[in-house]
C-alpha cells in the first residue's frame, strides 16, 4: 500500500478530522484503498515527547477524536511524575493511499480539570479511563506512590462532559479490591467490564494477575471498592522475570517483560484468549522491540483502518529524550 507520513504540528491537528478519509475535492476520484491503513514503520510521536521521560500513554475517544494523557516528570525537569493530556489525529486518503498523523500537547477543560484533581505530591503512573454503562459514569484509574516505596491503585470518576458543563469529579477512592502494601498498577478490564487484569510484584517479581466480578450487574464502583479479594496469577502470561503493564483489546492482551529469549532489556508480546484461556506469549520481535526498553503497550483500533495502532513508550536511541512515546501499525495472526 502507498503510503507517506507527516508529523504535523499541534496547530494543524485541528485541520486533521480523525473520520475524515478524503477531502472534498476528491469526492469525485476513484477509491482505490476502501480502508485505510496504520503504518508498519514506526513513528516518534515527537508533539507529545520531551527532552524528559513520557510513557505509560492511555487513549481516550472523546468529542469524536483521540485524546491521550501519560506520564512525564518534564514538570519537574526530571523528578517526579505527573499526568498531562495531548492529542493525536490522523486521516487517511482513499484515493493516494496516503496517511498522516499529527499529535500535540492540549488544553481541553475538561481534561485540564481532570489532570489537576488526579495529579498528586508524589508520583502518579499508568491512566487507564473507561466508560461504565451500568452506572454512567467515567473512569480513571491510575497507579500513585502511596509513600515507602510502594504503589496503590486509585480511581476517580464523574459524569461525561455535557455541552460546556464540566462535571464534578469524585476521588482519589483507592482500589480496596486489589491493593496490598506491594506494587499494584497499570489496571486494564475486557470489554464486558467484568473481568480485569493487572500486574503486582506481591509474591518479589512482577506478574499479570486476574480478577472477575462477582456479579455482571454489580456497577464498577461497588466492585473496586469492595473488601480486598485474593487475585489468581495468568501463569502462562507469567514468567520467573519481570511480566507488567497488561492492555486488553478484545481476545487480544499486550504486556511487556524482561524474561530471557527477547531482543533485549523489556520487550512487548502479546497474547490470544483462546477456548477459555491465553495462548503462549509471542515476542513482537525486532520491527517493534530493541536492545533498549520497550514499555506500557496501548492497542487502539479504528472502524476504518484494516489493522490496529500500537503506542508504547522506549528508551532506545534516537529519541528526543530517554523515554519517548512511539505508535505503529500492527496484524496480528488471529488463527493462533
Amino acid at each position: 500500500m502507498k503510503k507517506s507520513i507527516s508529523l504535523l504540528s499541534t496547530a494543524a491537528i485541528a485541520i486533521i478530522i480523525i473520520y475524515g478519509l478524503i477531502s472534498c475535492q476528491k469526492e469525485k476520484e476513484p477509491i482505490l484503498y476502501p480502508v485505510g491503513a496504520f503504518p508498519d514503520t514506526l513513528v516518534n510521536l515527537e508533539g507529545l515527547n520531551s527532552r524528559y521521560d513520557d510513557y505509560n500513554m492511555d487513549l481516550y475517544e472523546l468529542y469524536g477524536s483521540y485524546y491521550v494523557m501519560f506520564s512525564t516528570n518534564r514538570l519537574s525537569e526530571g523528578g517526579q511524575f505527573d499526568l498531562i493530556q495531548g492529542q493525536i489525529a490522523f486521516s487517511f486518503d482513499r484515493t493516494m493511499g496516503y496517511f498522516e498523523l499529527g499529535s500535540g500537547l492540549t488544553t481541553d477543560p475538561f481534561l485540564t480539570k481532570l489532570v489537576t484533581t488526579v495529579n498528586t505530591e508524589r508520583d502518579d503512573f499508568g491512566p487507564f479511563r473507561l466508560f461504565s454503562s451500568l452506572d454512567g459514569y467515567e473512569y480513571m484509574l491510575i497507579a500513585t506512590d502511596a509513600g515507602e516505596t510502594n504503589l496503590d491503585l486509585k480511581y476517580f470518576m464523574n459524569f461525561p462532559v455535557f455541552n460546556d458543563q464540566l462535571p464534578n469529579i469524585d476521588g482519589p477512592m483507592p482500589v480496596t479490591l486489589l491493593n496490598t502494601a506491594a506494587d499494584d498498577a497499570f489496571i486494564t478490564f475486557n470489554m464486558d467490564q467484568d473481568s480485569l487484569y493487572f500486574c503486582s510484584d506481591r509474591d518479589g517479581q512482577f506478574d499479570i494477575f486476574f480478577n472477575s466480578k462477582p456479579s455482571e450487574s454489580m456497577p464498577l464502583e461497588d466492585w473496586l471498592s469492595s473488601e480486598f479479594q485474593e487475585s489468581e496469577k495468568v501463569t502462562i502470561l507469567n514468567s520467573e522475570a519481570n511480566d507488567k503493564c497488561p492492555m486488553l483489546l478484545g481476545d487480544l492482551l499486550v504486556f511487556t517483560s524482561d524474561r530471557p529469549g527477547g531482543e533485549g532489556g523489556y520487550d512487548l508480546y502479546y497474547s490470544l484468549f483462546r477456548n477459555g484461556s491465553w495462548t503462549p506469549p509471542v515476542n513482537f520481535g525486532p520491527e517493534i522491540n530493541s536492545t533498549a526498553d520497550e514499555y506500557r503497550p496501548f492497542i487502539g483500533s479504528h472502524p476504518d483502518f484494516s489493522n490496529m495502532l500500537l503506542i508504547f513508550s522506549s528508551n532506545r536511541s534516537g529519541g528526543k529524550g530517554n523515554f519517548d512515546l512511539y505508535c505503529r501499525g500492527i496484524d496480528i495472526n488471529q488463527e493462533q
